[in-house]
């Protein structure tokens, strides 16, 4: 297939499924297993990168007066409700940050087309969904120790399969936070993760060995951008409504598909 047009459908399925609870690093990686992707892991990790920032700035585009409340919060070094958002985010971050450094070549070795692992996290994934849509005390607000457990989550979504948004909104709902504050802070806490790990990357110089040309990345870039946008938007008045369960069936589906495709391909 052709590199551009794969990674059109690359970007396509990173913007839908970075905020929709299906899991993006499982969906890009049975992409491509299916699109026959053969690159090397560190090629495979660049695209990757480059989508993920590509609806990391949908996330601040969206949120843009959340991001100046939080920054105004932090700069201002008074103790006000933007302040302690600020500093729930930063509790939140604490695991996932831990697990990447810790572990970060062994996470590697797991976004190679690990079809098997993927399909069985979309069945954990899909069983945090079903629970979640059946909470209904969901009034709570934020506080220090639901952002740690919340982060946990993010930390152990950090596996192909496991939806990021999935399980950081499903522990919050879980927990007892009102639906839209966690679909609110779960967007929000990802994104200093993102740009972190982006820059770590660029630091360690690996990702230039990578012989993906600019204009595939460019096409990725911007058709996650555009769909992560929309699917932000779409994602939030979902969790409101309690419409999680139809995600939850999905994703055992695809589950299925891909665990099928191991045993049987």
């Amino acid at each position: 297939m052709n590199d551009i047009l794969r990674a059109a459908i690359l970007g396509v399925i990173q913007g839908l499924t970075e905020f929709l609870p299906v899991s993006s690093s499982g969906h890009l990686e049975l992409a491509k297993y299916y699109l026959g992707d053969t690159s090397l892991a560190e090629e495979s990790l660049l695209m990757t990168v480059t989508l993920h920032a590509a609806t990391a700035l949908s996330t601040l585009v969206i949120f843009r007066k959340d991001v100046i409340d939080i920054f105004r919060g932090l700069f201002q070094f008074k103790w006000n409700e933007e302040t302690q958002f600020s500093l729930k985010i930063i509790v939140s971050m604490l695991p996932a940050a831990a697990v990447g450094l810790l572990l970060e070549d062994y996470l590697e070795s797991l976004f190679d087309r690990q079809i098997l692992l993927v399909g069985m996290m979309l069945v954990i994934t899909g069983l945090l969904l079903f629970l979640a849509d059946r909470a209904r005390l969901t009034n709570k607000k934020v506080s220090y120790y639901n952002a740690l457990i919340i982060g946990i989550a993010q930390a152990i979504a950090i596996l192909p399969g496991i939806s990021r948004s999935g399980a950081t909104i499903s522990t919050s709902v879980m927990l007892g936070i009102d639906r839209e504050r966690s679909a609110r802070f779960s967007f929000l806490m990802v994104v200093p993760l993102i740009l972190g790990k982006m820059a770590m990357d660029l630091l360690s110089g690996e990702l230039a060995q990578s012989k993906i040309g600019f204009l595939p990345l460019a096409v990725g870039f911007t058709a996650a951008f555009f769909t992560g946008a929309l699917a932000c938007l779409w994602m939030i008045k979902l969790v409101k409504n309690s419409k999680l369960a139809y995600f939850s069936l999905y994703c055992f589906i695809i589950a299925a598909i891909a665990i099928a495709s191991y045993v049987f391909g």
